[in-house]
């Protein structure tokens, strides 16, 4: 890891009309567009399922660094965030994520030590932590095999 703090850039391209352009050195660029709850074609990544993503991402990274260094052996994660947006004080903002987390381990895997693993993973989330949201974690551990 690089010594902090660490710096991102991100460009938006728009014009009046049609969708956004989203641009970072070396990265793929990305259309953006309005969600269709705004009015939006709801077929882009918006702000804010691009939020709700980067809790979804930031989830899944953290728990593989930590059962990386906490040597748990694991077949697959499926993180499913759901973000809840809504009016506070006449300002709208996100209130909550719920995130849930379905792990699967290997067959004589420790399920308690791998549920603990990713409560220690969403408490270590840069990107939750950096959000006035509260964030819930359902996990669920199931033997493979």
């Amino acid at each position: 890891m690089q010594d902090l703090p660490h710096r991102y850039t991100v460009a938006a391209l728009s014009r009046a009309e049609g969708e956004i352009t989203l641009e970072s050195a070396r990265l793929p660029s990305l259309a953006s567009a309005a969600p269709a709850e705004f009015g939006g074609p709801g077929d882009r990544w918006s702000p804010e399922t691009l939020l709700v993503a980067a809790v979804a991402d930031c989830f899944a990274l953290t728990f593989r660094a930590i059962a990386r260094a906490s040597k748990l052996e694991w077949v697959s994660l499926r993180c499913e965030v759901e973000g809840t947006l809504d009016r506070v004080d006449r300002v709208m903002q996100f209130t909550s994520f719920q995130v849930r987390a379905a792990l699967r381990v290997p067959p004589g895997s420790d399920a308690a030590r791998a549920r603990s693993l990713l409560e220690k993973a969403e408490k270590s989330c840069l990107i939750t932590n950096s959000l006035k949201g509260a964030s819930h974690l359902e996990a669920s551990v199931e033997l493979a095999g």
